[in-house]
């Protein structure tokens, strides 16, 4: 890695049942780094809000922090966030973008077409009921086996109060996103994933982002079972892209 300090602003948004309590482990290991952390609470837990309504929130995040308005920007999108962080990136100025075991997003597309058309990115066994408002629950075993797989049981037991119902409507929407953003790029694989097909994010990678991915060995929530090394990768990808930007 290179030899030079540098500092970013971090911006952590969370996926799908999730919310900013998914990066807690992690933030404390940014900032011993000097970086400044931005983590926001999408209302993914509202009826109607889907990747447009989860990409304002984070950039009214963005303008509440003084001085986040700078070339020091990473966006970070953990899973089904990766819908949103094109989203930000169009809108506003950043350094780069890091999709972390992410899905990412084709203008006028659904997530569900998505899948429907390539079946090998799910793991088997990855489900969740729909309860009668319409609103998606995560069962507590599917969350554990899947979410938390690799974590320590006293790990898992607290991401697992955490987690928050999600609305259907970024499965559901077409994406709005208009065009790709210019914003440099890159994938991080989660090597033993249990709800993205590892083998399915290197192909996303670099068949749509043009990018050889960096792998951590982990499951699908590094923030959690490994932050200490999820903090050391963010920052190397970051500050390799800093450099040669310059």
């Amino acid at each position: 890695m290179n030899n030079v300090t540098m500092a970013f602003t971090f911006v952590l948004v969370h996926g799908h049942w999730h919310g900013r309590a998914a990066w807690s482990a992690l933030v404390p290991h940014l900032a011993d780094k000097g970086h400044r952390v931005i983590a926001p609470q999408l209302p993914s837990d509202r009826l109607g809000c889907g990747a447009q309504a989860n990409a304002r929130t984070v950039l009214e995040a963005c303008d509440a922090v003084e001085g986040s308005g700078d070339a020091s920007v990473v966006l970070v999108g953990h899973s089904a966030a990766g819908l949103t962080i094109p989203l930000v990136a169009r809108a506003r100025p950043v350094l780069h973008m890091i999709f972390l075991a992410a899905v990412l997003p084709l203008p006028g597309v659904t997530l569900e077409q998505q899948f429907s058309a390539d079946p090998g990115a799910e793991v088997d066994g990855f489900t969740w009921r729909t309860r009668g408002d319409g609103l998606l629950e995560m069962p507590e075993d599917v969350a554990r086996r899947h979410f938390f797989s690799d974590c320590s049981a006293d790990d898992a037991d607290e991401a697992l109060l955490h987690l928050r119902l999600q609305t259907p409507t970024t499965l559901e929407e077409p994406s709005p996103l208009d065009r790709w953003p210019e914003t440099t790029s890159d994938y991080v694989v989660c090597s033993r994933d249990r709800v993205l097909a590892p083998p399915w994010q290197r192909r996303l990678a670099r068949e749509r982002l043009a990018v050889e991915p960096t792998e951590i060995d982990s499951g699908h929530s590094p923030a959690v079972s490994c932050p200490e090394l999820l903090a050391e990768v963010l920052t190397e990808l970051a500050a390799r892209r800093a450099v040669h930007t310059r």
